[in-house]
């Protein structure tokens, strides 16, 4: 079983790993600050010489714009849940790493972080690693190494 999950890491293409947990956790920053879709209903009139057509399509852009924001609200707190709940189920210090640094309004550096954690710098990054990998595994983000073909000769 440990060789088998050995092997499973060692496949891993780590940095486009961290690479889409950053991103996620900055979709989620992004998305916990979103309080509404800027995106507004046309109010102004709209004049066409070509006949009406009569279908049960919606062609009212209030309808459209309710329908996209409703459709927004639910993507963004189905996300803000599934992140939170991943972070949740971490360790404590891998946990305090992650919010502090990536979860909240402020843009925190690193160094700041594990100064308030009271931490040493090593300490830090390699809490931080395994608090990326568990993360990616938790939301389903980690990327493999493609395997290479070997060439016939």
């Amino acid at each position: 079983m440990k060789e088998q999950l050995e092997f499973q890491l060692e496949k891993i293409n780590r940095e486009e790993t961290k690479i889409k947990v950053e991103e996620a956790l900055e979709k989620y920053r992004i998305m916990l600050l979103t309080q509404e879709l800027n995106q507004l209903p046309k109010v102004t009139q709209n004049f066409s010489l070509e006949l009406p057509a009569f279908s049960n399509q919606f062609h009212s852009s209030t309808e459209t714009t309710a329908i996209n924001n409703a459709e927004y609200e639910i993507e963004r707190s189905k996300f803000i849940k599934r992140v939170s709940m991943a972070v949740n189920r971490l360790a404590y210090k891998e946990r305090a790493i992650l919010i502090r640094r990536y979860m909240t309004e402020d843009d925190i550096f690193d160094y700041q972080v594990y100064s308030d954690l009271h931490m040493s710098e090593r300490t830090y990054h390699r809490h931080k690693s395994k608090a990326f990998y568990r993360l990616a595994f938790a939301l389903n983000l980690v990327v493999y190494h493609e395997k290479q073909a070997v060439a016939e000769v």
